[in-house]
């Protein structure tokens, strides 16, 4: 028999919790051993449970308790997460996660500390809740060199743009909507603003090419600054807008990466995937390009990945080889404006005929767009690929033109 302890009982934790006791004969089967959960650690009460006594409000009663062989942790944020989960990886039990922030900001060490206590730290969660895309990363893409990861992966980013898009409701709007339904926090901060989907890119960057990457070395710009205008533009072009992180190598060994909005095309799979859903297409160079599209947030499919997790290190007679990177002590990040990519532009503008002929005078090649009631002060278009850097100068020379640049997003190759 396998046991194991969960620490935090929010909305995943109760979840493993309850996957264990409906799933248990599916789990036997799997993983070849009963799996039974020993410890629930919490500082709140949690009375009428079939289980309250299996509560602890004393971490020490998991970490010392010999029995418990693997440990699932969904505290949440760095701190005490950090310090818990290092101390049962140093006493030897494996450790299964779905905390972003943590894997994000410690996962090198935490990988290293497992391999010397042969154990494992297992984060499918981390990243695309419900999605299977770590473990596929590294061991079902293994023949291949991964050269680009394009995602989105953030449910409530995508479910707010889908009500923009989709209902012509603005992101005031969208936002409350998302926050009524339960898909954003009261402070949704680390949604809007690119936070919680720089912490995932980071991640699989990590684990693709080898090096801790910090989300703080990575460019992120939100989608609180759109408007409809916006939205109906990008549809206008033949798009939509969707929030994206992307990871790519460089010839200098380093990593280009960036998250933020983005025109996509209508005919990349990841403009069709709508709502609270995510989506991660990885290109390699044997496979091409495959997706995975599902769930990345929500009680059920978050915690069938993290149970997921507890099968395969409950199975596993050593640490993972291929999940894994190193700290190397130095930025792996490439300077975001060395990225050649076409924009799209919306600037606000006194005289139209004018604007435009300065434009088409800068930029030989632009396409302007069009919807039917866009207002008479504005313009916007899309322009050539060019180096990310150029794109500075070209709004520095609009505005000395009398033409203010209002929006400004990458166009997704």
């Amino acid at each position: 028999m396998a046991k194991i302890a969960v620490m935090g009982h929010g909305v995943v934790g109760s979840g493993v919790v309850e996957i264990t006791l409906v799933n248990g004969e599916q789990l036997k089967k799997r993983s070849g051993e009963t799996i039974e959960v020993k410890r629930i650690l919490d500082l709140r009460d949690f009375p009428g449970l079939s289980y309250s006594n299996l509560f602890t409000k004393d971490f020490q009663d998991i970490v010392n308790d010999e029995e418990i062989s693997v440990v699932c942790e969904m505290m949440g944020g760095v701190s005490p997460a950090y310090e818990f989960t290092k101390a049962c990886l140093e006493k030897g039990k494996s450790v299964v996660t779905s905390n972003k922030e943590l894997v994000a900001q410690k996962g090198a060490e935490l990988l290293q500390i497992a391999k010397q206590n042969n154990v494992n730290y297992f984060f499918e969660a981390s990243v695309g809740g419900g999605i299977p895309i770590i473990r596929p990363l590294h061991q079902c893409l293994a023949a291949n060199k991964i050269e680009e990861i394009t995602g989105i992966l953030n449910g409530t980013t995508n479910f707010i743009l889908s009500k923009m898009l989709d209902d012509n409701m603005p992101f005031e709007e969208a936002l409350a909507l998302a926050q009524q339904k339960g898909y954003a926090e009261k402070d949704p901060t680390a949604d809007i603003e690119g936070d919680d989907a720089c912490r995932k890119i980071c991640i699989l960057a990590a684990l693709a090419y080898g090096n801790h990457i910090y989300p703080k070395d990575v460019h992120k710009e939100g989608i609180s600054k759109l408007t409809l205008a916006d939205v109906r533009y990008a549809r206008s072009w033949g798009g939509e807008i969707k929030l994206i992180g992307r990871a790519a190598p460089v010839e200098n060994g380093k990593v280009t990466i960036m998250v933020g909005p983005m025109l996509v095309p209508q005919d990349n799979m990841l403009s069709s995937v709508d709502g609270v859903f995510n989506a991660v297409t990885v290109k390699g160079n044997m496979v091409d390009k495959v997706t995975f599209v599902g769930r990345g947030a929500g009680k059920s499919p978050t915690a069938s990945a993290v149970v997921a997790d507890v099968v395969d290190a409950v199975k596993s007679h050593g640490t993972s080889i291929s999940q894994t990177w190193i700290d190397n002590g130095e930025s792996m990040v490439a300077d975001y404006l060395d990225d050649v990519v076409a924009y799209y532009m919306r600037v606000k503008t006194a005289d139209v005929s004018a604007a435009k002929a300065y434009v088409e005078q800068r930029l030989p090649e632009v396409e302007f767009l069009d919807y039917d009631g866009s207002t008479e002060d504005e313009i916007a278009f899309v322009t050539q690929p060019m180096v990310a850097r150029e794109s500075h100068t070209l709004e520095q020379d609009l505005e000395q033109n009398g033409i203010q640049p209002v929006s400004k997003l990458r166009i997704l190759q």
